[in-house]
C-alpha cells in the first residue's frame, strides 16, 4: 500500500513539474487518502495484534 503511495507521489511530482497543476493536485490528494488508510489498517492491525498476544 505504501507502494501505491509512492508511485502517485511520484508522478504527481513530475506532472507538477511539467506543468499539469490539476492532475498532480488530484494524485497528491489521492495518495494522501491511500496513505490516511494504511494508517488506519495498521492501527487496527496493531490493536489486534496486541488483543490476540502476539
Amino acid at each position: 500500500m505504501l507502494t501505491w503511495v509512492i508511485v502517485f507521489l511520484v508522478v504527481a511530482l513530475i506532472a507538477a513539474v511539467l506543468g499539469f497543476s490539476g492532475l498532480a493536485s488530484g494524485l497528491a490528494s489521492i495518495a494522501k487518502i491511500i496513505f490516511y488508510l494504511f494508517l488506519v489498517l495498521l492501527v487496527i492491525g496493531l490493536i489486534a495484534g496486541a488483543l490476540n498476544g502476539f
